[in-house]
């Protein structure tokens, strides 16, 4: 079902980023960070899959950009939280 589990994954990143927000230690921070980008590299990879077999008629495209930015923000959190550690 990659409809219903794509739309489970945003929620998934939001959890991960709050977990991380909570974090006892810096360690602690950059595993949670770490896990939301990957659950947004998730989403980014069935919103392709959707967007390529047409399965909906919806804006994946701009879904998919907010992903990507999405990425790219998570990604430069973790590596300069490690460089700082």
């Amino acid at each position: 079902m990659p409809i219903s589990y794509c739309a489970q994954q945003p929620v998934l990143v939001q959890i991960n980023i709050s977990e991380a927000g909570a974090g006892q230690t810096k360690k602690d921070f950059i595993a949670k960070m770490a896990i939301a980008s990957k659950e947004a590299g998730e989403t980014r990879y069935w919103l392709r899959l959707i967007k390529e077999a047409k399965i909906v008629e919806s804006p994946v495209n701009s879904y998919l950009e907010d992903t990507e930015e999405l990425i790219k923000i998570l990604t430069k959190i973790v590596k300069t939280s490690q460089l700082k550690t």
